[in-house]
């Protein structure tokens, strides 16, 4: 089995940020129910996910107390 070994091009933060975006415009895109409730928790997961990735890199974050 190969890795694939791609240079990404943009932020990992960047990354996560579109895909939270495209994912909450395909929920609001659908009716209520199941469906549209997972893609809109899969929404916030990757928004929070971006909020750690921010506070991991920044500098307040690596100072100690």
């Amino acid at each position: 089995m190969r890795r694939n070994r791609r240079k990404q091009t943009t932020s990992l933060e960047e990354r996560l940020a579109d895909h939270a975006r495209l994912t909450r415009k395909r929920a609001m895109e659908l009716p209520p129910g199941e469906q549209r409730e997972a893609l809109l928790r899969k929404s916030v997961r990757a928004e929070t996910a971006v909020r750690i990735s921010n506070w991991l890199v920044s500098p307040k974050s690596r100072q100690s107390s």
